[in-house]
């Protein structure tokens, strides 16, 4: 019985690391390997490249794949932005773009997530421009960060965070997008829907390249991460709980 128990509690192997280099095959289950490698293969697939196919989950056809993934995601965002002289590309796309293609099953990287967890972060900001009177006073780059600067910066990013977490649409780059917007680096109103139009077409990207590789990639809400009636167990209180951990123990 013992035995067993010691069995059952025992970790599971480590995934192995490939030739003890780092440059060896990686899967989904490393604590590393996201979800890229599932990506890389359906497009590796749907582009009928049979070598690249069979090496798709190696370290660096990853590291080459998500470079060159980058580079079109927002490659072409560059070049709309150039057309249009619009602002269409900004600090905060590059980690949305990373979480597209790195995780595209989290929920922060559903399009829900992306476009409320921006939209909630521009709006924010705004309001806490509005608020500290800065609505004029330019980017906090050439003025300097001032108290009320400060205080606008910080309040942004408390409320986006708080207010992410209320609508339970988590998406970590708006942290970075609420503070372009709170440092002055765009804050013109019409600019700022221009930013929600950039986050758009990235998730349209995200949408088109994900399916086109087979991803089960959500065209709005996060897939449910668990059933329910698979959810953990209660841990109960007081007199129950000491009893429910001593008969777990004679196991």
């Amino acid at each position: 019985m013992r035995a067993d128990s010691d069995s059952r509690a025992a970790p599971p192997p480590a995934e192995p690391w490939g030739a003890g280099r780092g440059y060896g095959p990686i899967s989904p289950q490393h604590p590393i390997g996201g979800e890229m490698s599932d990506v890389a293969r359906g497009i590796f697939s749907r582009l009928r490249l049979p070598r690249l196919l069979q090496r798709y989950a190696e370290v660096p056809v990853l590291a080459a794949f998500s470079c060159v993934n980058g580079f079109v995601s927002i490659g072409l965002m560059a070049a709309l932005a150039a057309v249009t002289k619009a602002p269409l590309v900004f600090p905060s796309l590059g980690p949305t773009a990373f979480l597209f293609f790195y995780t595209p099953r989290a929920a922060s990287a559903a399009p829900r997530n992306t476009l409320i967890g921006h939209s909630i972060a521009i709006a924010v900001a705004y309001v806490s421009l509005l608020v500290t009177g800065l609505t004029d006073a330019g980017p906090a780059i050439s003025g300097g960060v001032t108290l009320p600067r400060a205080l606008a910066a910080a309040l942004s990013l408390g409320l986006t965070a708080g207010l992410m977490v209320l609508a339970r649409a988590p998406h970590p780059p708006a942290g970075a997008t609420t503070l372009i917007v709170s440092l002055g680096i765009v804050d013109r109103p019409p600019m700022l829907l221009v930013l929600l139009g950039g986050v758009a077409l990235l998730t349209l990207q995200a949408i088109v390249i994900n399916r086109l590789a087979g991803i089960d990639y959500p065209l709005w809400a996060p897939r449910q991460a668990r059933p329910a009636d698979d959810a953990p167990p209660r841990l109960a209180a007081g007199p129950e709980r000491g009893a429910a951990a001593a008969v777990e123990a004679q196991r």
